[in-house]
């Protein structure tokens, strides 16, 4: 019998063997993870506080940017951490975790914004009808449908890879367990039933993309009819943001599964892993809150009440009181 060594854990690669590089790569993380954060933590709450807000698309919008977080906290801090502390490694187990959380995030969000996406439909194309149609029954019943997709398209990818034990090499090519990385090292009947999968959901996204431009082609010839311009910039306002997002997610998608790996240009490898984990999180704050009126309104509101909040005027009318007596 061949000997053989079971894998454990796994080894990441460094963008930069001089360590000031490093650190400037972590400073530059660090800032872009701050800055999603903050850009979708400001989105929620804006939602949540105002009532004008609470409405189907605000909903949906909510958690998109609840996704957006977790789905860039799987990656980026362990990066982090890895370059500041430079050890490149990440367990069997953390490894299995980081595949399934981007998966599980990654299909929910694209089964938010297929929900979002026929929201818009509703909206524009039978707009008498939308307050019938969007219930808000109906808005729970798809937020909790398109989170149970997730776990399940998760929980069938995860479970397959990991059904055998890795043996082979337990090099990594990337700062974070990628899945085409981890296809490279695995099993050749994982690599030949994931691919299948793949194969599978890849037709999906397709059938989706179809219905996606059957939507939006009615909504375009629908906004076409409106008379005023004024109606006219407003229904095109409404539904821009999320086609932008819509087509930057399955841009991102496209990359991640057709973009090439390679083992001798890891900056190459870094810039295709941030069009797909950490670019579609970072700009849909930037695109949301910045295109719509109703929500800049509401974050101008919250950052001037944060920086500049009201003094307590009576405190000092009582002290005044008890001074004549």
């Amino acid at each position: 019998m061949v000997n053989f060594t079971i894998i454990t854990e796994f080894l990441l690669v460094n963008f930069a063997s001089i360590w000031e590089l490093q650190v400037l790569y972590a400073m530059f993380f660090i800032l872009i993870y701050l800055s999603t954060l903050m850009g979708n933590f400001l989105t929620i709450i804006a939602i949540i506080t105002d009532q004008h807000l609470h409405a189907p698309m605000y909903f949906f919008l909510s958690n998109l940017s609840l996704l957006d977080m977790c789905y860039i906290s799987v990656t980026l801090p362990k990066f982090i951490v890895n370059t500041l502390i430079d050890t490149p490694s990440i367990s069997l187990l953390g490894c299995m975790a980081q595949i399934f959380l981007i998966l599980f995030f990654g299909g929910a969000e694209f089964a938010f914004l297929m929900t979002m996406s026929y929201d818009c439909f509703v909206a524009i194309c039978y707009p008498l009808h939308y307050g019938v149609i969007m219930t808000r029954a109906r808005c729970f019943w798809a937020a909790i449908g398109s989170w149970f997709t997730g776990f399940v398209y998760s929980a069938l990818h995860t479970s397959n890879m990991f059904r055998l034990p890795f043996s082979g090499s337990n090099v990594i090519h990337q700062f974070f367990c990628d899945i085409p990385q981890i296809l490279r090292i695995a099993n050749s009947d994982v690599y030949n039933t994931e691919y299948l999968l793949l194969a599978i959901s890849s037709c999906f996204l397709l059938l989706c993309f179809v219905l996606l431009i059957i939507s939006y082609a009615h909504i375009f010839s629908s906004v076409l009819k409106i008379p005023s311009m004024e109606g006219r910039y407003k229904a095109l306002s409404t539904c821009s943001p999320h086609l932008i997002v819509l087509l930057l997610f399955l841009l991102s998608i496209i990359i991640s599964v057709l973009g090439p790996t390679s083992d001798s240009s890891p900056v190459q490898n870094l810039l295709i892993a941030m069009a797909y984990t950490v670019l579609p999180p970072f700009m849909n704050p930037i695109i949301y809150s910045l295109r719509n009126q109703k929500i800049k309104v509401v974050l101008i509101r919250i950052i001037r009440m944060a920086l500049f909040p009201k003094k307590d005027v009576s405190s000092p009318k009582k002290i005044k009181r008890t001074k004549n007596v």
